[in-house]
């Protein structure tokens, strides 16, 4: 299966594991999966309007721009979509 994002790195030898993540605004919502990422993440919303995070047994909260989100490292969790294109900038 095709990964439902694209992923673009920044190439700065004192920057790892940094990079942004662009979910298109035509995505099968069904390709958003609940998964776990194996490091802890924040991320920080670049675009979007009305997608939201929502983690394992709790309520979708909507991703706002400019605000920053932690996701635990192996912590259950899915993006819903919402209008126009995704682009989170990650930090693990």
């Amino acid at each position: 299966m095709n990964e439902p994002y694209e992923d673009v790195s920044i190439k700065y030898p004192a920057i790892n594991n940094h990079f942004f993540r662009t979910f298109k605004h035509d995505i099968n919502p069904q390709d958003l999966v609940w998964h776990r990422d194996r490091n802890h993440r924040t991320i920080r919303v670049i675009e979007g309007q009305k997608w939201y995070l929502q983690f394992d047994n709790e309520l979708p909260i909507v991703l706002e721009v400019g605000k920053e989100y932690h996701i635990p490292k192996e912590q259950y969790h899915r993006i819903i979509k919402g209008g126009g294109n995704l682009v989170l900038e990650i930090k693990e």
